[in-house]
C-alpha cells in the first residue's frame, strides 16, 4: 500500500514539474515576442513607455480604429470622427467605446509625433555632419 502511494505522489509530482517548466518556456517566449516587437534597444524603451502611458498598444489602437497605415492621417482622421460620433452617449452610444476610440487616437497621435521628432533629429544630425550649405558640386 505504501509502495503504490509513494509511487501515485512520484507521478504527480513529475506532471506538475512538467506543466510548470512548459508554462515557464511559454511565458519566456512570449516576453520574448513581446520585446522584439517592441523594437529593443532605445525606440522599444520608447514605445513601451508610450504604451504604458496610453494604456494601450499602437496594434491595439490601430485594430480598434480599423487602419493600417498611419501615413493616410486623412483616412484615421476620418475612422476616428465616425467611430467617435457612432459611440456617443446622447446618440444611445457607449461611453466606454467611445473612450477606448479616443485613447486610440491619442496613441496614434503619440507615435506620429515620435516618429517625426525622430525625423527632425537625423535629418539634424546629417546636416551637423555634412555642414550648413554644404553642396556637391
Amino acid at each position: 500500500m505504501a509502495k503504490y502511494l509513494a509511487q501515485i505522489i512520484v507521478l504527480g509530482t513529475q506532471a506538475i514539474g512538467r506543466a510548470f517548466a512548459k508554462a515557464l518556456k511559454q511565458e519566456i517566449a512570449a516576453s520574448q515576442e513581446a520585446a522584439r516587437r517592441a523594437g529593443g534597444g532605445r525606440q522599444g524603451e520608447k514605445r513601451a513607455e508610450a504604451n504604458a502611458r496610453s494604456g494601450m498598444t499602437l496594434e491595439e489602437a490601430k485594430q480598434i480604429l480599423n487602419v493600417d497605415d498611419l501615413k493616410n492621417l486623412e483616412d484615421v482622421n476620418k475612422k476616428y470622427q465616425h467611430l467617435f460620433d457612432v459611440n456617443d452617449k446622447a446618440k444611445g452610444g457607449s461611453f466606454y467605446l467611445q473612450s477606448k476610440v479616443f485613447r486610440a487616437k491619442e496613441r496614434i497621435d503619440d507615435e506620429l509625433k515620435e516618429t517625426l521628432k525622430s525625423a527632425k533629429t537625423s535629418t539634424s544630425a546629417t546636416e551637423d555632419a555634412t555642414g550648413p550649405g554644404d553642396k556637391q558640386r
